[in-house]
């Protein structure tokens, strides 16, 4: 036993002094996940000088490529931020949710009149006036302002046509927000209320007393009612319908929609006082 202690502590010593004596490399890791082992010979503002491990030749690799050095001294220096996951990139390159929190946009609404989708100015007028609404009474909620929002949509390629093939969790992506309010608005022709008017027949007489005769006439006018259907609906970031509501407005005129915007937008969970 006392023959065994000896070799024992021997071994030890020759291992650690092998240990030591061999080389320890740099580790050059890039940003398209490969590795190069040897050594870092030269860091310079924009270029690393680098020896493969049993070579001498000298390679020059970009800053801009390298991720990070693991010096064999055990330091670590790094160069650039690793690239996002695809998987956790937003859609078409959008904002980052971490920056998302209580941010809401407003969706073009959908305006059909008579059976016929109107063009794109009804449809944004209804998307300004759903924003302006929304921000007086906004709380701790940041509205996007619809320009930023319909940007934000042209440069991902998102169009009036297309938008359905989009999940509101794409939207929300796309736009950098966590709610995403969508909006139809169903405008129909009903009767119309006739307005007459009569004027009666009367007289008077002349200077040479003789009488004067006017004839009665009348005339009307007719006013259009419509009726006025509102679907309201709000989404998150996970796609789940946190808000909705359907509501057909008490007034027959052609901006009947508009009071009824108002009153959904002040049930839902995002209005303010």
């Amino acid at each position: 036993m006392k023959k065994i202690l000896p070799c024992l502590a021997l071994l030890v010593v020759t291992l650690c002094t092998f240990a030591q004596s061999v080389p320890q490399h740099d580790v050059v890791l890039k940003l398209n996940g490969g590795e190069l082992t040897g050594k870092v010979v030269k860091i310079s503002d924009n270029d690393v000088d680098f020896v493969y491990a049993n070579e001498t030749l000298i390679y020059n690799i970009k800053k801009a490529d390298i991720m990070k050095i693991t010096f064999g001294s055990g330091r670590i220096e790094v160069f650039n931020k690793p690239p996002e996951p695809a998987g956790n990139q937003q859609a078409q390159g959008g904002p980052g949710l971490e920056e998302h929190h209580n941010k809401v946009a407003v969706l073009p609404f959908t305006f059909v009149r008579d059976g016929q989708p109107s063009d794109d100015a009804v449809s944004e007028e209804v998307q300004n006036e759903c924003f302006a609404y929304m921000n007086k009474h906004a709380g701790v909620f940041t509205i996007l302002n619809p320009r930023t929002t319909n940007a934000l949509l042209i440069k991902a390629g998102v169009t009036k046509t297309n938008i359905k093939g989009y999940t509101m969790e794409d939207l929300c992506g796309i736009l950098g927000v966590e709610y995403v309010v969508d909006g139809m608005v169903s405008m129909n022709k009903t009767t119309q209320t006739t307005y007459q008017s009569n004027t009666g027949s009367s007289s008077s007489k002349n200077d040479n007393n003789k009488d004067r005769r006017y004839n009665s006439s009348s005339y009307g006018t007719a006013t259009q009612n419509y009726q006025t259907k509102l679907n309201l609906a709000i989404y998150n970031d996970k796609g789940a319908n946190v808000y909705e509501q359907d509501r057909t407005s008490f007034w027959n005129t052609q901006d009947a929609y508009k009071s009824t915007l108002e009153y959904l937008l002040k049930r839902s969970p995002l209005y303010s006082k």
